[in-house]
């Protein structure tokens, strides 16, 4: 029973995880962050990676803290909520720079109906060079209107 519980914790928070991207990107990444967002709207810059990246390290610390206060704590919950974040991060990774900005050659080829669907909306997002006037904020569950045809 223990581990339904863990089951249903891990995937709740990675749920949870897309709702965190996407109103840390709409409020903080275009908003009083944009100094480092913006980077990954404007390549005026030549190298491999940005100042956008940095963002990755407040949710990896809070992974991070998750594993020790399991480890350390003995919080149970606090494994599945780390191994969550750390999927959902992980999703994004290969979602978002591997996938979409292909940072790395890799799932060229990806041409089913999520993939053309996300890469739909991220171009949407990225249309807007600005910090204003964005849309489609999120990276895995993006609106429908993007799969249609």
């Amino acid at each position: 029973m223990q581990i339904l519980f863990w089951i249903l914790v891990f995937l709740a928070t990675f749920s949870t995880m897309e709702f965190m991207a996407w109103s840390t990107h709409k409020y903080v990444m275009h908003g009083f962050l944009w100094s480092l967002h913006k980077d990954h709207h404007h390549k005026e810059h030549d190298s491999w990676f940005e100042r956008n990246d940095a963002f990755f390290i407040f949710y990896a610390v809070v992974s991070m803290t998750c594993f020790y206060l399991w480890s350390y704590e003995a919080i149970w919950y606090c494994l599945p909520i780390g191994l969550g974040i750390m999927a959902y991060g992980a999703a994004y990774f290969i979602v978002h720079d591997i996938f979409i900005h292909q940072r790395f050659k890799l799932l060229r080829k990806a041409n089913n109906w999520y993939a053309k669907g996300v890469r739909r909306a991220h171009k949407m997002h990225h249309k807007h060079l600005g910090k204003g006037d964005g849309e489609c904020f999120g990276m895995l569950f993006v609106p429908f209107k993007y799969f249609k045809r």
